[in-house]
Parts: C-alpha cells; sequence; structure tokens
C-alpha cells in the first residue's frame, strides 16, 4: 500500500470518527435531554409516570393497576373496588399474561374459578359478572375496568363502608370515562382514582 492510500485511509478513519462522535452527542445527549425537557416542560404530570398522592404521599401511578387486599394477605378487600386479575401481581417489573390460548382447558378452568369466587364476592348470579372480571390484560397490569364490572361491586362496597348505594354508584360514574376521541377503545372506570375518592367520600361520613 502506497503512501497516498494510507494517507486516504486515515481520513476515511477520520472522518468516521467525527461522524461517531458527533451522532453520540446528539443521539446520546442532546436529543435524550432534550426530549425529557419537552416532557417535563410539558406534560410533567406524565412524565413522571402519573403519580398520585393521598395524605401527603405517593400511593401509586394512575397507569399501573394494583392489589386491594386485606393487610397481609392475598385476599381481597370488601372495602376496595377490585381491579383486574394480575398474573405478575400488578408488578410493572414482571408483566405479561399467561399466555394461554382461549380453548386451553386451564385457562377456562381458571376463568371458570374466577367467575364462582367473583359472583359470590360481590352476591351476583354468575352471568353478571364480565369478562374483564375474571380475565388480566395483556400486559397484566391494566389500571382500569370496566363500568360493568365497577357497576357490580357498588352493592358490595356501599355495605362494608357504611355509605348509600347511590353515593357509591354516583361515584362510579363521576369517575368513568368515555372512549377516547369518542371511538377508540372502550369507556372504562380508573381503579386507583375511583378508591382514592372513595376514601375521600369515607372518611367525610
Amino acid at each position: 500500500m502506497d503512501n497516498s492510500s494510507w494517507t486516504n485511509l486515515g481520513r476515511t478513519m477520520w472522518a468516521a470518527l467525527r461522524m461517531l462522535l458527533v451522532l453520540t452527542v446528539v443521539a446520546g445527549v442532546v436529543y435524550p435531554l432534550a426530549v425529557t425537557g419537552i416532557g417535563q416542560a410539558a406534560f410533567h404530570d406524565k412524565a413522571d409516570g402519573s403519580l398520585m398522592t393521598a395524605d401527603g404521599r405517593e400511593v401509586g401511578s394512575k397507569l399501573i393497576g394494583q392489589s386491594w387486599n386485606l393487610p397481609g394477605t392475598d385476599r381481597p378487600d370488601p372495602k376496595w373496588f377490585q381491579g383486574r386479575p394480575s398474573h405478575s401481581d400488578c408488578d410493572p417489573l414482571a408483566t405479561g399474561s399467561s399466555q394461554l390460548g382461549a380453548s386451553d382447558p386451564t385457562l377456562v378452568k381458571s376463568v371458570k374459578e374466577a367467575k364462582e369466587q367473583v359472583a359470590a364476592f360481590n352476591n351476583v348470579p354468575e352471568s353478571e359478572v364480565p369478562a374483564d372480571a375474571v380475565t388480566g390484560s395483556a400486559s397484566a397490569i391494566d389500571p382500569d375496568i370496566s363500568p360493568q364490572y365497577a357497576d357490580i361491586q357498588v352493592r358490595r362496597v356501599a355495605e362494608a363502608d357504611g355509605l348509600p348505594v347511590a353515593q357509591v354508584r354516583k361515584l362510579v360514574a363521576e369517575h368513568t370515562e368515555g372512549r377516547t376521541l369518542g371511538f377508540m377503545g372502550e369507556p372504562h372506570v380508573n381503579v386507583l382514582q375511583l378508591n382514592l375518592a372513595l376514601k375521600d367520600l369515607v372518611s367525610k361520613q
């Protein structure tokens, strides 16, 4: 290889190194800082994880489902509205569904047992138990439930908290959100927001 070839190779290597440095700074430093800054300025709540507080402390994110069990147990607390079943125990670091098909005998048996339990827990016929009450979401951390699932829980929650049924039903209606842009998704109720509103209502009694 003659001197001119070495010179061309050196120029090419230097140009590649400069491009690598520029792209590293732009894509690895400038872009992340810009996106973070815009997020914090324009969407501060969402950028921080849509965290919610109660009594001066963080109690969860309205984007992540959580369990509402009796303290120290895995049994649902009748005083709270319950969310969808979760194979990850609503752990955002271990998301994912069971991956069982709709006709899988294990899933069919699990759904049947869950429907019986939900019906008994809420003292309603099994025919009134909606699908989201007995099946988990694809992420296993869905924070929302259907208005139908919230509705079958109203009487149980009202009785457990010593509240009028009409008052609890009104609370559900106030926290029911419609389809996004009027046509995307389904009407839903955020369980964390609903339970925090319920907590405030109970404290005022």
